[in-house]
């Protein structure tokens, strides 16, 4: 947003990143509707949706529990009792790093790795190559939204960090 510029809505009540936040947040909260619903569709009712996206996010590989937190995915206490509760389930495995004792690391189990269809599933869920439906996007627009979504979390941290704005 230009300095001294405030952008609003056609209605012109709201300014146009408060609706952007409360999009976003929306948008969240459907995608986690999906997730839940593709979870219940297929019998699995030990994990709620963002435990499920937690999976995702760390995919295939090992990570530092601290790596998820530092990317921003989540925080400290909300990862912590997510994690738990799929060690608990089978659905990680968790282990002190061998070079810091004080960090875990965790890694997906086969059990894990059969949700991660699941969410994937979810995301293409409303999405058809149908010309005539209105509630898609091309590859490209998709691609185009998010890279200025990225500008804009960018500006953000900068802010945040730094205390300045880019924008």
């Amino acid at each position: 947003v230009a300095k001294g510029k405030e952008n609003t809505n056609k209605k012109g009540t709201q300014p146009v990143t408060n609706e952007l936040i409360t999009l976003v947040e929306r948008l969240h909260r459907r995608f986690l509707d999906l997730v839940r619903l593709e979870l219940q569709n297929n019998g699995i009712r030990d994990i709620n949706a963002v435990q499920a996206l937690v999976l995702t996010n760390i995919g295939e590989g090992e990570v530092l529990v601290r790596d998820l937190i530092e990317r921003g995915y989540y925080l400290g206490q909300n990862v912590n009792y997510s994690i738990r509760k799929l060690v608990d389930y089978g659905y990680l495995e968790q282990q002190r790093d061998e070079h810091d004792k004080r960090s875990v690391r965790v890694k997906v189990t086969d059990q894990g790795k059969e949700i991660l269809p699941l969410v994937e599933k979810a995301v293409t869920v409303g999405q058809h190559d149908d010309e005539a439906n209105d509630n898609s996007m091309t590859e490209g627009e998709m691609a185009d939204l998010c890279s200025k979504l990225k500008l804009i979390e960018r500006g953000w941290s900068e802010q945040v960090q730094y205390g300045y704005r880019r924008f």
